[in-house]
């Protein structure tokens, strides 16, 4: 047999486990699996002593473009990515121009040819006028889900009231994604807070009630309506025991920035670059969520990529922007808590690969499987390495994990049988594709 590239001698992870073996990729796809030791290949990577895992996957990623390119553009956003390992990204709605109908998604399709380093898949985002639409609009290819904003956002990507989620709810059949934060309760509890207060109240503002409240309405829409649903971004123990009797119909995702930083101790640290929504919370929380980690009551993790200036980062709260980078830090990071013994690498792979895949009915990736999309993020946990604001490529500059110090790393990034990324250097040039979904309700 002969393949267009062949990675020999690592060790494949999957959610059921790891052994060694080779892997054969032709035309972008994986054709072989197992002792191929008499094949041959345009390319042969010696990859023993290293992790080979399916594509990681980030399914919740804000890029900014179109936006302001001095904070990111398709190009820098996904470069980032694939030097951090990810492999397919999920981009949101809410940029300059929203993506909420058929020519805002054309347009941003048009704009990513020639643009993106790894594949992306892109959220619709639903208004109150567009309900209608959206039962069309989900089924197109490159659509991963519609994105609905319970609260923090404003003007049209706004749907805070309970008939317009309900009327959304009803025109389709794919899993619905939601920022669940009470609108109506971030209002009146605005006032409570003046300008300097410290960075930790904005967890006080968007408190636990403020997201509570918000997962049980959308889990009683889900219920009424039988649609199913994907709450974004859980942060709270309250919403993760609510959730346990509704696994049928509600699955989750966590923040990487949730299972690592805890506050209030982190405001005192990092200031506005620890400002986020839903926000950081305290140890009972997240000793919480790692729980419901090693339960198996979670789907996915994300890193919620979002990023402003650093000056806007910088104003005094809560003028505040809210949202951290994370895209090209969120591998690394994960690979340290793996390293701490807090999840295993086949727990790792579940969350980042086969998870998303599920969740939103991503084709052909989060598996080794023959006939799946050659994509792979190869990591060396015997590596030692420290993140640094110098390392990350997004023109915003910034990170919320400078000085990170991880235990692993990725070292090559593998999209569709395309070495994009080997030891920290991108290769080739920006070929990304839309990835491509199924029609069907997951």
């Amino acid at each position: 047999m002969h393949y267009d590239l062949l990675l020999r001698g690592g060790i494949i992870v999957t959610p059921e486990g790891h052994h060694a073996a080779d892997i054969g990729c032709r035309d972008g796809r994986i054709s072989g699996l197992g002792d191929l030791r008499t094949a041959t290949a345009d390319r042969e990577v010696d990859c023993r002593n290293l992790m080979v895992l399916p594509g990681l996957i980030d399914p919740h990623v804000h890029l900014r473009d179109p936006g302001d390119p001095t904070v990111e553009n398709f190009s820098d956003g996904t470069r980032g990515a694939i030097l951090g390992g990810i492999t397919t990204l999920f981009d949101m709605p809410n940029t300059a121009e929203p993506v909420i109908n058929l020519p805002t998604l054309t347009k941003k399709i048009a704009s990513m040819r020639g643009q993106i380093w790894c594949d992306v898949g892109l959220y619709i985002g639903a208004t109150k006028r567009n309900a209608l639409e959206l039962e069309t609009l989900e089924t197109h290819d490159a659509v991963c889900a519609i994105k609905l904003f319970l609260g923090s956002s404003r003007g049209d990507m706004l749907v805070d009231d309970d008939e317009s989620v309900e009327r959304i709810m009803r025109h389709g059949s794919r899993r619905i994604c939601f920022h669940s934060e009470d609108h109506d309760r971030l209002q009146k509890r605005r006032a409570m807070y003046e300008e300097g207060d410290p960075h930790h109240m904005h967890a006080e503002w968007h408190d636990v009630e403020c997201a509570f409240l918000g997962t049980r309405r959308l889990t009683a829409l889900a219920a009424a309506t039988g649609r199913p649903i994907h709450i974004l971004h859980v942060s709270t123990a309250e919403e993760l025991e609510y959730l346990k009797a509704y696994r049928h119909l509600v699955t989750t995702e966590i923040l990487v920035n949730h299972l690592t930083h805890v506050g209030p101790d982190i405001y005192d640290r990092l200031g506005g670059l620890a400002v986020m929504n839903p926000p950081i919370r305290d140890s009972f929380h997240h000793e919480a969520i790692w729980k419901a980690v090693r339960e198996g009551r979670v789907d996915c993790i994300g890193s919620d990529h979002a990023p402003h200036p650093l000056e806007a980062k910088l104003r005094p709260w809560p003028a505040t922007a809210a949202g951290l980078t994370g895209v090209q830090t969120l591998v690394p990071v994960m690979l340290d808590h793996v390293s701490s013994g807090r999840l295993s690498l086949e727990q790792m792979v579940q969350l980042m690969a086969a998870g998303p895949a599920r969740v939103y009915g991503l084709r052909n990736k989060g598996h080794i499987l023959p006939g799946y999309d050659a994509d792979f993020t190869i990591v060396d946990m015997g590596a030692q390495r420290t993140i640094t604001t110098d390392w990350i490529v997004s023109p915003c500059g910034w990170t919320p994990f400078d000085g990170h110090d991880c235990n692993g790393w990725p070292v090559m990034t593998v999209v569709r049988g395309n070495i994009v990324m080997r030891d920290d250097e991108v290769l080739g040039s920006a070929g990304g594709q839309c990835a491509s979904f199924s029609k069907a309700a997951s």
